[in-house]
């Protein structure tokens, strides 16, 4: 029973949501870009508006900010009292 409706899903993710992955990816991308931007223009003292939501989110980011300077090609990050 639990294999048969795990082949369902299956299915169903590949008709009906294949087609739209890739605006959803680039859409989820944009979103974090984001939201990494806000934290280390706060970390470098420009105000950040939405501070008392994003303070708890800071240690991820910093991961999120390591992996987005590694996608840019850069070996160490720009300002090195953040990470690496």
């Amino acid at each position: 029973m639990i294999s048969a409706l795990r082949r369902a899903a299956g299915h169903y993710e590949q008709v009906y949501t294949v087609r739209y992955r890739s605006a959803l990816e680039r859409e989820a991308r944009r979103q974090e870009d984001l939201l990494v931007t806000l934290l280390f223009l706060e970390a470098l003292g420009v105000e950040n508006p939405a501070s008392p939501v994003t303070a708890e989110l800071l240690p991820e980011m910093i991961a999120a900010y390591h992996d987005w300077h590694r996608r840019e090609g850069w070996e160490r990050a720009p300002d090195p009292g953040v990470c690496c």
